[in-house]
């Protein structure tokens, strides 16, 4: 009588063969992994650049309706709070003030919100704080086209090289100052405005050590962290100041 042999049937992985997978994934997440995120950074350098666009588009339109003038960066105080360029925003404690986008100068031609927010900002970082209930704005207006209380506003048929002239950039400021920040326990928050002052580092270099700047001639471009402007406080956030140059006016 003819016995035939067969060899056990296998369910599963020997240890061994399990931690050769195990390592062959690994390794194959470390080789996938920068490309990843390389892709997620790149993507949202382009939704902030379309967002600048957006912005940039709704402050011509706001130009045409207002005889050229630039809007202003604050424009008042009311019902407790202050109305900026970008919304009004209440009276409180950090990170629980109300914010009312709809009175910012663009709104009208935004056809409401989805562009004031920039990605690569990180809301949900331990060190960030809050300035309103919620994300307001993560975008700066060039201080230097805003109407001071003794001058009236710009003219943009004034700026002669508009597309040498920031409009609005990337923004963030880190606070030690306001609870819960303090000199111990710096925070990053969005900041509203950029300007040549060599004393205030408010542009966010927050696509890979860039910023992203719309000019007046409405192109964007990514720009360089002016040198030695590094905000020391939270050096890892990368904080600094913008090119005089992009700045002034006139």
């Amino acid at each position: 009588m003819n016995r035939q042999c067969s060899s056990p049937v296998r369910h599963g992985f020997t240890l061994v063969e399990l931690l050769v997978v195990i390592a062959v994934i690994a390794i194959l997440a470390a080789l996938l992994f920068p490309t990843f995120s390389r892709s997620k950074a790149n993507a949202h350098r382009i939704v902030c650049v379309n967002n600048l666009r957006q912005l940039g588009l709704a402050s011509q339109m706001y130009w045409d309706d207002n005889g050229g003038a630039c809007f202003r960066y604050t424009s008042g105080f009311t019902n407790g709070g202050q109305i900026f360029w970008f919304g009004w925003l209440g009276p409180g404690a950090e990170g629980g003030r109300p914010f009312d986008a709809t009175q910012g100068a663009l709104f009208p031609y935004l056809k409401g919100r989805g562009v004031e927010l920039c990605p690569s900002l990180n809301y949900a970082l331990a060190q960030f704080k809050l300035k309103a209930t919620g994300a307001a704005y993560g975008y700066g207006y060039n201080l230097s086209l805003s109407a001071t209380p003794s001058q009236p506003p710009v003219k943009i048929n004034q700026v002669q090289r508009t597309s040498e002239l920031a409009l609005l950039a990337d923004a963030a400021q880190v606070n030690t100052f306001q609870p819960p920040a303090s000199p111990e326990n710096p925070m990053l928050e969005e900041f509203y405005y950029v300007s040549a002052n060599p004393s205030e580092a408010t542009a966010h270099f927050r696509h890979a050590k860039k910023a992203n700047v719309i000019f007046c001639d409405n192109h964007v471009a990514m720009e360089k962290m002016e040198s030695g402007s590094l905000d020391q406080n939270l050096p890892g956030q990368f904080v600094g100041r913008l090119r005089q140059e992009l700045l002034r006016f006139p």
